[in-house]
């Protein structure tokens, strides 16, 4: 092949290249592609790192803390600590100190974490059982607890519902449409703020010391009192201030409107990684022999010696056997005293449950309403709830005293 053919069939070769380049570029056309990587790892790690940004946002000067140690060096006035750290490792220690730090002028908001106990008298939350506050599940609540709660709550709103009678058709339509969230009412203000705490929970203030709360349709979320020269804030949960929520509704207006101007402090994570936690992260290959070893070890010790035990016979006791076996245990282990005091209290459980307010007469006026209950004869009833004799009754008086306990039990 002679040099001008091969010139000839390349300058062919690189035009039928660029023809079809042309072609291509005449049916690309240019499009946007947005890539969601998620939340960042900052995000991810602090759940309320928006309610952080947002507050910063609106001026405020917000710090984050890791403990309650940040209260030695932080000054009451002016500031406000946010409590959503979980709180189920709190020392009473602790608690006297974040307490102690609100009566010198702070604003303490924390959330509610555990329910109250009618049998214990207690919640176990040392910040609630000390602010006399009870948490309750709202499906929990007795009916004749709420009809209560309703009619305390209709002498307190009275000017309110006055009020709210005046305004417009369109405003009672637009409140109709969310009825699961909170509603948050202020002065000077024609509309509510709208919040969405979890309905499943409702504060009690068994002190009466709350001076402003929010409701929603079935429980109260939100309590404000006075502690000392300082402000408590109690809520059911936080969830509505999360990176995923606060946005939504009112939330982020309600984080606003309980820390303005003040300084925050917030505390979302106080919990660190125990000794067990930290030996698994680090040393798993240790943990992972010395777990090895010690199988090896029981499989050592374990070998059986000796001949085979005899099979167990497929014979099996009776029910009724089982059942004294049962109380003869408690009767060696617990003794007389204890047995008759757990019929006692459940005696005493089930007249509350039928009498409200029983717990809080007095002893004779309770046994009155025993009998009102029972139909049983006062001193039947005397004799069945007198306290236990410090010495041991005999079998008769013991046996006699448990059927006089069960009867009465069994009539309420």
């Amino acid at each position: 092949m002679n040099r001008p053919l091969k010139l000839a069939l390349g300058g062919l070769f690189l035009a039928l290249l660029l023809w079809l380049g042309l072609q291509a570029l005449q049916r690309l056309q240019p499009y946007e592609q947005t890539i969601k990587h998620g939340p960042s790892p900052e995000a991810r790690a602090n759940d309320y790192l928006a309610a952080e940004l947002f507050l910063r946002g609106q001026k405020l000067a917000v710090k984050r803390a890791d403990g309650l140690d940040t209260l030695k060096d932080l000054p009451s006035s002016g500031q406000t600590l946010l409590l959503l750290a979980p709180r189920h490792n709190m020392t009473p220690r602790q608690a006297r100190q974040v307490l102690e730090w609100t009566a010198k002028g702070g604003h303490l908001l924390f959330v509610a974490e555990e329910i109250w106990d009618e049998e214990e008298g207690r919640s176990g939350d040392l910040l609630l059982d000390e602010l006399g506050i009870q948490q309750f599940e709202t499906y929990a609540l007795d009916d004749e607890e709420a009809e209560a709660e309703a009619e305390a709550e209709a002498e307190a709103e009275a000017e309110a519902e006055a009020e709210q009678q005046a305004e417009s058709a369109t405003e009672d339509e637009q409140e109709d449409r969310y009825p699961e969230l909170t509603k948050i009412y202020l002065e000077n203000e024609e509309a509510p703020a709208y919040v969405d705490f979890d309905t499943s929970y409702h504060l009690l203030d068994s002190q009466n010391r709350a001076y402003a709360w929010a409701n929603s349709g079935d429980a109260t979320h939100m309590l404000q009192l006075e502690h000392g020269q300082g402000l408590v804030t109690v809520l059911t949960d936080a969830w509505l201030w999360r990176n995923d929520s606060i946005a939504e509704h009112d939330n982020a207006w309600l984080l606003w409107y309980l820390t303005q101007d003040s300084a925050v402090t917030l505390i979302h994570n106080a919990e660190r990684d125990d000794l067990l936690r930290q030996l698994l992260e680090h040393y798993p290959a240790a943990l992972g022999a010395l777990a090895l070893l010690i199988v090896l070890l029981l499989w050592h010790v374990g070998l059986r010696h000796g001949p085979l035990q005899e099979q167990a016979t497929p014979a099996r006791r009776q029910l009724e056997e089982h059942l004294r076996a049962g109380a003869d245990f408690l009767l060696r282990r617990a003794g007389q005293r204890h047995l008759l005091n757990n019929l006692q209290r459940d005696i005493l459980r089930r007249a509350r449950h039928r009498h409200p307010g029983f717990e809080r007469l007095a002893v004779a006026e309770q046994w009155q309403v025993l009998g009102r209950l029972t139909r049983l004869p006062s001193a039947a009833i005397g004799a069945a709830m007198r306290p236990p004799p410090a010495q041991r009754l005999s079998a008769a008086d013991f046996t006699r005293q448990v059927a006089n306990l069960q009867n009465l039990r069994n009539s309420l």
